[in-house]
């Protein structure tokens, strides 16, 4: 690799340390070293062309924010989880310095997620996500009315707390809470989700890559729109957010096997803390690893 840039957030406990010996260990390998912070993303836009790679120090809302600042650059994002559940970043900043030379030598695979479209035609502006676009009440106590349609179709107007567009990488998110279902991270598919609808089918829907998804705020009070959770605007009556898949998509190295997302994900859920080798000794081998 010739050009490698560190994303980071520095809030996180223990970032600015790793940060210092990341920025050694690149200098007498990599040609070319730069880096941007989570509230700033111009040098991201400046220095993005010919990055080799992104390494990402953060939680899962800065590896958000890294995908979204990348595009349309295909760039792949190595994360560093420095957060709670990460779900995003695959190593911890302990493993970090151990994996680094195989990232340098081009070693692993690029996992390609799908990243949302919004376009909201009243402000004449587009914007990427990848996690989810939700479209919810401003305030507390009133619910939001939305008419939703997918591909020209009505499909419900809903007095609700919220409507989320959502990826398969956002499913695991704030559409999870909701109730939604989990999607393979590499799917293309969308989930639909109502966030506690009023006298309105509670019922998630995974709709086709290709859907296109309108909702219309059809009553006086107002609402926001929130992408990826991280850019909130507020809309007006009649306003209307438009979503679809994009053109572009979020790149991620991993050094891990695809099949490893299953228990990646039943650790970050916590679904296996009631498994013990004392209480199932047939389901663990003989040191009591882990599950056979």
């Amino acid at each position: 690799m010739n050009k490698v840039g560190i994303f980071i957030a520095a809030r996180w406990r223990g970032a600015n340390e790793l940060l210092e010996s990341l920025r050694d260990v690149l200098a007498s390998q990599v040609e070319e070293v730069w880096q941007t912070s989570n509230w700033d993303d111009s040098p991201a836009q400046e220095q993005i062309e010919g990055t080799d790679c992104i390494i990402c120090l953060g939680g899962d809302g800065s590896m958000l924010w890294a995908a979204r600042a990348v595009v349309p650059h295909a760039v792949p994002i190595f994360g560093v989880n420095m957060g709670r559940l990460g779900f995003l970043a695959e190593i911890g900043p302990a493993e970090l310095m151990d994996m680094l030379p195989r990232v340098l030598a081009g070693e692993g695979r690029v996992e390609e997620r799908a990243m949302l479209q919004a376009q909201v035609p009243a402000w004449g502006q587009t914007f990427q996500a990848l996690n989810d676009v939700v479209v919810g009440r401003s305030f507390a106590g009133r619910p939001v009315y939305l008419d939703v349609s997918v591909d020209g179709r009505r499909l419900a107007v809903y007095g609700s707390d919220a409507v989320i567009v959502a990826t398969a990488t956002g499913s695991t998110g704030y559409s999870l809470s909701a109730g939604g279902p989990i999607l393979h991270p590499e799917s293309r598919d969308l989930v639909l989700t109502p966030v506690a609808p009023h006298l309105a089918p509670a019922r998630s829907l995974v709709l086709p890559g290709d859907a296109v998804v309108d909702l219309v705020l059809s009553a006086e009070e107002g609402a926001t729109v929130s992408v990826d959770g991280q850019v909130n605007r507020s809309l007006e009556s009649g306003d209307s957010v438009s979503v679809c898949r994009s053109p572009h998509v979020a790149r991620f190295l991993r050094l891990s096997e695809p099949s490893d997302h299953y228990r990646i994900l039943a650790e970050r859920l916590e679904w296996q803390t009631g498994i013990s080798p004392a209480k199932y000794p047939e389901m663990f081998d003989q040191k009591g690893a882990g599950p056979k």
